[in-house]
């Protein structure tokens, strides 16, 4: 990977998590002025429902800025773009597609057969 693909993730992976911590200060000012007090319960429990569902995306999001995180680290220090399986290059086309990707496809899909595999169900 050249410097000018690196730099084009780099501004990618920085203009998402941008993205995700404005739609997390709106929600969270959604939230505090919808402190609505619902005399139905069935409203109430609606309302209820659609706020654990939002704070659990939020949560994800959360995990999902630590990851984003975790390649902005790995373009610093060299190794974005390179499976840490296998060491192999990782394809542009995957990066496009998952900017935070660590395994390439053939380690992602071997890695989720595995998983399947030794699941306990």
């Amino acid at each position: 990977m050249n410097e000018r693909q690196r730099e084009y993730f780099r501004r990618k992976l920085i203009r998402w998590k941008h993205d995700i911590l404005k739609e997390a200060q709106e929600t969270l000012a959604t939230l505090q002025s919808e402190n609505e007090n619902h005399p139905d319960l069935a409203d109430r429990a609606s309302s209820e429902t659609d706020r654990a569902i939002e704070l659990r995306a939020r949560d994800r999001q959360r995990k999902l800025i630590a990851k984003i995180d975790a390649a902005l680290s790995r373009i610093e220090d060299g190794s974005y773009g390179y499976c840490e399986d296998t060491g192999d290059p990782i394809s542009l086309k995957r990066l496009e597609a998952r900017p935070i990707a660590t395994l390439s496809l053939e380690a992602q899909e071997r890695h989720e057969r595995n998983e399947r595999v030794y699941r306990d169900d």
